[in-house]
């Protein structure tokens, strides 16, 4: 019965998430469904008119020296009536009329479709919300669902209808009518689109919230509720000052260093301009080509020489009986029927067609005597995404351990962060239309080290933040890495990104793609003259008073994400620009833009660093290569429609191509290890050097997995050890006879 309730508990609260999600996509798609509606039928027959300004004066011109005249005598041989009329098709489609008709649109919508909707959605949602500013807005919607069933056209004169805080500037002329008596009627159809509108803008930055939601929930439940007690302890985690004055003195301090030092090394920097041209343009040259390894593809055609079309299925079973993931699929109960040896070969099967997308049945179907209903056990009973998590930190760790320095180097702190958009089934609440790509999907985000290890994964929406997701795999990869750099794309940084970043104790190091826009700003105040070179660029100082006061409110939220209090997304939502009235949200933007200035400094003047954050993103953009090579089953798309379902198929293609690195990994070193090899290897290769190759993999074919053979890479492991020698003579390795291989095959077949 405990476990009954816990249940009913957590579900209900998925439940009211999901409705709560559903009424947000219920308000955006009547907005964005009417623009486009309306653009479609405005934007087709317009024709861009330009030079306005000249255009103006001349007919200004024209009308004072004729003011008594005819128009087409005075005014069409100035400007002719057909750029006229363009003109007035342009204001209809960018002015006053063009936001009527977006308005007249969504109203019809409104009336005669999604206002059905309304009812039960409201009538199970309880919304409210801790700051008074937003109390007419929950007012307004008790009103709204009071007169929900009413047919009036307006609410009664007497009727208490708040307007400030929920109506936007834009649409009062259109909820505020006037009657035949000249009294102010407010119009209900439209008052409740305002509504639900300001509604939908609240809710995601959490200024109102749902009793009984998860993600929705009252915000101040997702900061640790012992923060007060526990508040020496929290810094001390953090490595911050526990006084706001320190932690101020300390990023000015930096700030002054970092643009004292650009402002100095900017004549001497070849790479870096600064153009007075639109109030301050930075031009930076791009990296110039390194130079192309010579010796790499020679390696590769060793490796595929080596081991010519290795089986992808046998790199995964390789790795098992390596690293021995498959321990950590056990039942949810304690009585198993299965021995190990069994199950094993059954998961390696099972997780192998889940990540490949191949499937359970085809897969099956590859493997006399074995059902497909028998996968299916597995599937269901053993592999879960628990047990995947697990499995991968396992394989990562081994990866770490096996790595030999001399080639790979000793830095394992450093990881870039990117998302990759996969094609899902349109029935999951998670599938959502991606405007970039242009086609429904999800997305997932990666974390992968600078030499292709991924450390984390994450399941995520099209609209789901990148900030959030880059945060999240940082703090919960839970592998041996430790992540003091970041590298991320422009989407997966922001102003309280930077600042987060800095409080959580690691540095956020974009590939910014707009970089001509970028702004500094001063430490101080006080000192206008100071750094002569960047002036153009120098914007006005942080007003490090806001940051003072909320100093404690940024250590409690930054201890939120870092314990895992509540959803990483969930507590980031709040610090958005529909929330500028926070005042932790302001304190965040100032900080952020200190760091952000610190770290526009060091990109500008250290070329060394630009590489490295470049090919940090590289090795992540050849990671998303190596997705399409792995899943290759239903063109790719994550064919299920239950969530649950689609986090395990990620979370297996994930295992799988992590074992394809380890394996890689095994392999170039033990070519490396050879004399001849070990001195042919030049900087430049090395630097290069990669274990993400496939071109001697095959992951099509017949699956068909045998246990008892091994992939030659090293001689075979005594049982119970799993060390790996690190140099090997190959022809001190024993010949496999006939005789030994017809036993096996014998064994093979009474085992399955």
């Amino acid at each position: 019965m405990t476990l009954l309730a816990a249940y009913c508990l957590l579900r209900g609260r998925e439940l009211t998430d999901i409705l709560v999600d559903l009424l947000l996509e219920l308000i955006h798609r009547l907005g964005a469904k009417a623009e486009r509606k309306v653009e479609k039928a405005l934007v087709d027959d317009l024709k861009r008119v330009h030079g306005k300004t000249g255009m103006l004066y001349r007919l200004a011109e024209a009308s004072l020296d004729h003011p008594t005249g005819v128009v087409h005598e005075v005014i069409f041989p100035v400007v002719s009536e057909a750029t006229l009329r363009d003109l007035v098709k342009e204001w209809k489609a960018t002015g006053p009329f063009y936001r009527a008709h977006v308005q007249t649109v969504m109203r019809r919508a409104y009336r005669s479709h999604y206002r059905w909707m309304l009812p039960p959605l409201l009538a199970t949602l309880e919304f409210r919300s801790n700051n008074a500013t937003h109390q007419p807005l929950i007012h307004a919607l008790t009103l709204l669902k009071q007169y929900l069933p009413s047919r009036v056209r307006t609410y009664p004169v007497e009727e208490d209808v708040p307007l400030e805080g929920v109506i936007r500037e834009p649409w009062r002329e259109a909820v505020v009518e006037t009657d035949a008596q000249g009294r102010q009627r407010v119009n209900r159809l439209t008052y409740e689109m305002c509504v639900l509108q300001a509604l939908r803008d609240q809710l995601r930055c959490k200024e109102i919230w749902v009793v009984g939601a998860d993600r929705y929930r009252n915000p101040d439940e997702d900061v640790p509720q012992d923060f007060e007690g526990q508040r020496p302890t929290y810094y001390a985690a953090l490595k911050l000052p526990s006084q706001a004055e320190a932690f101020i003195q300390q990023v000015q301090q930096e700030m002054r260093d970092e643009l004292a030092a650009l402002d100095r090394t900017l004549p001497r920097n070849a790479d870096v301009e600064i153009l007075p041209k639109a109030k301050g343009w930075i031009k930076l040259s791009p990296l110039a080509p390194q130079p192309e390894p010579s010796n790499l593809l020679a390696l590769k055609m060793e490796i595929s020489k080596r081991w010519p079309m290795t089986s992808l299925l046998d790199v995964l079973k390789e790795t098992d009986l390596r690293v021995d993931f498959t321990r950590f699929f056990r039942s949810p109960t304690a009585w198993e029927n299965l021995d190990r040896a069994t199950l094993q070969y059954r998961l390696l099967l099972a997780l192998y067609g889940l990540g490949t997308g191949a499937g359970l049945k085809r897969v099956a179907m590859g493997n006399q005597g074995l059902a497909y209903k028998e996968l299916l056990y597995a599937r269901r009973r053993f592999i879960t995404s628990e047990a995947l998590r697990q499995s991968i930190a396992a394989v990562v760790n081994r990866l770490f351990e096996a790595r030999l320095p001399q080639l790979w180097g000793e830095d394992i702190t450093a990881c870039a962060a990117d998302s990759r958009h996969f094609r899902a089934w349109d029935q999951n609440l998670l599938t959502e239309w991606h405007a970039r790509y242009g086609k429904p999907g999800i997305m997932i985000y990666w974390h992968v080290d600078r030499k292709a290890a991924c450390i984390y994964s994450q399941l995520k929406t099209c609209s789901s933040s990148e900030v959030a997701a880059m945060i999240e795999g940082v703090l919960r990869h839970c592998t041996a890495m430790e992540v003091d750099r970041q590298y991320v794309d422009s989407h997966g940084q922001s102003a309280v990104a930077f600042a987060f970043c800095h409080l959580l104790g690691f540095q956020l190091l974009p590939r910014l793609k707009a970089i001509h826009q970028q702004r500094l700003y001063r430490a101080e105040a006080g000192h206008p003259e100071a750094y002569p070179n960047l002036q153009p660029i120098l914007r006005r100082p942080i007003n490090w008073n806001l940051v003072a006061p909320e100093y404690d409110n940024m250590i409690k939220y930054s201890t939120a994400l870092r314990l895992g209090t509540a959803d990483t997304e969930a507590i980031l939502r709040r610090f958005t620009r529909h929330n500028v009235q926070h005042p932790t949200y302001t304190a965040l933007l100032e900080l952020g833009k200190a760091r952000r200035t610190i770290f526009l400094c060091r990109y500008l003047r250290l070329r060394e660093l630009r590489r490295e954050i470049h090919e940090g993103l590289n090795v992540v953009e050849n990671w998303h290569s190596a997705n399409d090579f792995i899943l290759f089953g239903k063109g790719g798309d994550i064919a299920t429609n239950r969530r649950e379902d689609q986090e395990v198929a990620m979370l297996a293609l994930h295992l799988l191509q992590n074992a394809l690195v380890y394996i890689n990994t095994l392999m170039l070193q033990r070519v490396l290890s050879e004399t001849t090899w070990a001195t042919r290897l030049t900087v430049e290769d090395l630097r290069a050097l990669t274990p993400l190759i496939y071109a001697h993999v095959s992951p099509y074919g017949h699956f068909l997995l045998d246990m008892l053979t091994r992939l030659d890479i090293e001689p075979p492991l005594d049982a119970g050890h799993e060390t790996v020698m690190a140099h090997l003579d190959p022809e001190s390795r024993p010949p496999a006879h006939e005789g030994r291989r017809r036993r096996a095959k014998a064994q093979q077949l009474a085992l399955f």
